[in-house]
């Protein structure tokens, strides 16, 4: 999906094609959510992480680098 706000057309044809009904008075809400959802995910991939290890790596209650958590 590119950057362009979803409109509510594109909301609609996309429900259809993945097979879940929605109602002509939804189209626009779920539009913007979508757009919301969208922003919120372009955030987080700006984000630097630099070194930081995937979650599937972190064990609670384990020492991490040499340090309890």
């Amino acid at each position: 999906m590119s950057a362009a706000e979803l409109t509510t057309p594109e909301a609609a044809r996309w429900a259809a094609r993945a097979g879940l009904p929605l109602p002509a008075d939804r189209h626009a809400a779920v539009a913007a959510v979508a757009d919301h959802i969208h922003s919120v995910v372009a955030v987080l991939r700006e984000l630097d992480c630099g070194d930081t290890p995937p979650a599937a790596t972190y064990h609670a209650g384990e020492e991490q680098h040499g340090a309890a958590v």
